[in-house]
């Protein structure tokens, strides 16, 4: 059988910027036979991330309900890597436990997929199975043990929803906010979100008025995301970063100050945050991503002015490790599927079409081009 599969074509340095010929598609031949323990799969869609920067990796565990008593499915949901697909394009990630990509050989990454073959006592032909270590390929026989099934219900069928809002980075936004925003309803808190219209600020800004925060101001790169933000997920106000004096808007739009601010991007625009935060505030660090295509550490260091600010006004700036709260991820995913089944969390995504566009998406979620959580999609058929 003749499949097509990406690779890694080239490598991007230290301190390059990723672009779509870092990637090459090629064709095949997929062994006919698979072995015990295997299955067959063929993926409906794909991941693009940039969560992690360079070198740093976390193993979730997603812990989820019997299927005997809830209909969440199998105890374990799914053991997924948060892994920066950045820094997995260079010959050193800057860790132990995560391998770099190999020149010429598939890449891997978050997927979703349909099983058209078992060998494994888990899993039958029809289960919708994720990893994250998926392949990108059309298809693939992968070891039934690194799959997990995922139940359609959860998502009310938006399968590609498990690997954005009603997964990690759902999770990273809710847990992030809960543990390390300090939000107390009815206190009058401002919340800012920056990179507010990627994967997870489009959720942490609407997690942020759930939660009790009674005003969420969102910074993005176009006027058409601010458009989104205010008209559609239910910020306050929103801020182009391109236009105008983000310190007077952020002035205009927060006249009490910043009580929480949800940190997506770092650099220039979190020190121009960070100066209007309130005595007591809180950060979360939940990315970095303008930071990621530099060799610096994480998080990295505020400029001396900008940290004076932050010791002098007891602000918290903590790394953000959901690993830390896996005790958390059942409660987690159960309210984000509620809240979008009810209405409440409203989910958007960037979808492209077709292997060949892997390349052209993970260049275009590096540099903004994204609204909600970038998606790839392989095969639309959901049934065999």
């Amino acid at each position: 059988m003749i499949i097509q599969r990406v690779v890694l074509n080239s490598r991007p340095g230290k301190n390059g910027n990723p672009v779509a010929e870092n990637f090459r598609i090629e064709e095949v031949n997929l062994p006919n036979n698979i072995n015990e323990g295997q299955v067959q799969v063929r993926t409906l869609y794909l991941s693009v991330d940039p969560y992690m920067t360079l070198g740093h990796a976390l193993l979730l565990l997603f812990f989820l309900p019997n299927s005997g008593a809830s209909p969440c499915g199998p105890v374990w949901y799914g053991v997924l890597l948060l892994l920066g697909l950045r820094c997995r394009m260079n010959e050193d990630t800057g860790s132990d436990y995560i391998t770099p990509w190999q020149l010429s050989q598939v890449v891997d990454g978050g997927g979703i997929g349909i099983v058209e073959e078992s060998k494994h006592v888990h899993f039958t032909k029809g289960d919708f199975v994720t990893s994250f270590y998926w392949p990108w390929q059309t298809k693939a026989i992968l070891n039934g043990n690194s799959l997990e099934k995922v139940d359609p219900q959860l998502a009310n069928g938006h399968l590609s929803y498990f690997l954005g809002a009603i997964g990690m980075p759902g999770l990273t936004s809710l847990i992030g906010i809960q543990e390390k925003g300090h939000i107390t309803a009815g206190s009058n808190q401002t919340m800012v979100v920056s990179g507010a219209a990627g994967a997870c600020g489009s959720l942490a800004g609407q997690i942020g008025h759930l939660m009790g925060c009674s005003r969420v101001v969102g910074i993005c790169g176009t006027q058409e995301k601010c458009h989104l933000l205010t008209s559609e997920l239910g910020f306050d106000a929103a801020i182009n970063y391109k236009k105008g004096n983000v310190a007077e808007q952020l002035r205009e739009f927060c006249p009490a100050g910043v009580d929480v601010y949800f940190d997506n991007v770092g650099g220039d625009i979190s020190d121009t945050v960070i100066s209007q935060m309130n005595q007591n505030s809180h950060i979360i660090l939940c990315g970095q991503i303008s930071q990621y295509n530099k060799d610096v550490p994480y998080p990295p260091p505020l400029p001396p002015a900008v940290e004076a600010i932050q010791k002098e006004r007891n602000i918290t700036r903590e790394r953000f490790l959901v690993l830390n709260y896996k005790d958390k991820f059942e409660s987690g995913i159960l309210q984000l599927s509620q809240w979008f089944k009810e209405g409440k969390l409203k989910i958007k995504e960037t979808v492209v079409n077709g292997l060949e566009n892997m390349g052209v998406a993970f260049q275009s979620m590096m540099t903004g081009g994204n609204i909600g959580k970038q998606i790839v999609c392989i095969s639309e058929e959901t049934s065999l």
